[in-house]
């Protein structure tokens, strides 16, 4: 719908259903997909490619220049998925020559106030609450919802079906299926509330809690875990999961809780 108090540079793809607001810009090289509403004062600008039924509100400023000093003006992308929803003064941007774009997947919800910095991936059905702040290069895969006020370190990778408490600073790797809270950020348990939400029978997650017994409550420092879960414990998709989550890690992964004396 056109709207005579926005800006929509005649280059923009913008479809024919969607809702644009007054006092909205969408720059040039911008695409937007049906049934999205652009709430009033939304900055797009070059770069974003925006998919069907999203709903902006007020404020946010999508696909700005990354606040990167190595930025030399590279044309690079914010890549945003179907359904998801980014409230008031959500500030996301795009990629640099790294990645190329930041990706935020489909059916997200990025509450009031959240930042995403170049080059972050964050899969679908996520929720970041509000004021979660994301640096460079982090990837956030699917189910996983991060507390508001949360700071996450640049390169982080967190897990599927983690959920982090509010106001951590998550300076190290999160394993799928987690809790975590405390500072320094802890393992506190499984996230099995979500899980059994999201279809996990009993079974899978005892058996999911197993493997971190192993990793945290057994006094095994992590490469010796992998080997005893390895070795007592079937091979199914949820152990293999974990277990390449932690071969991977570049940062090293969460450490376990302990009780400071």
């Amino acid at each position: 719908m056109n709207q005579p108090l926005a800006y929509v540079n005649p280059q923009a793809k913008v479809a024919k259903n969607v809702v644009i607001e007054p006092f909205v810009t969408i720059d040039k090289n911008v695409e937007i997909g049906e049934g999205t509403w652009i709430g009033p004062n939304v900055t797009i600008m070059e770069g974003a490619k925006i998919g069907k039924n999203c709903k902006i509100f007020p404020g946010a400023v999508i696909s700005a220049a990354p606040q990167d000093l190595k930025y030399n003006g590279e044309e690079t992308s914010v890549v945003i998925g179907d359904n998801t929803t980014i409230r008031e003064f959500v500030t996301i941007n795009r990629g640099t020559k790294a990645n190329m774009e930041t990706v935020v997947g489909n059916n997200c919800l990025l509450m009031a106030y959240v930042h995403v910095a170049h080059d972050c991936v964050i899969g679908n059905n996520c929720i970041l609450a509000n004021a979660a702040t994301l640096a460079g290069h982090i990837i956030i895969d699917d189910w996983a919802i991060i507390g508001g006020l949360s700071a996450v370190h640049q390169f982080v990778n967190i897990g599927s079906h983690t959920m982090i408490s509010g106001g951590s600073l998550v300076r190290k790797d999160v394993p799928p299926f987690t809790k975590s809270a405390r500072e320094p950020l802890s393992y506190v348990g499984i996230n099995s509330i979500g899980l059994r939400r999201r279809g996990y029978s009993s079974e899978k997650i005892k058996e999911i809690q197993d493997i971190y017994r192993i990793i945290y409550l057994k006094g095994y420092n992590v490469s010796q875990a992998i080997d005893v879960i390895e070795a007592e414990m079937a091979a199914t998709p949820e152990r293999d999961e974990i277990l390449s989550f932690i071969s991977r890690s570049s940062r090293g992964i969460m450490k376990g809780y302990s009780k400071l004396s």
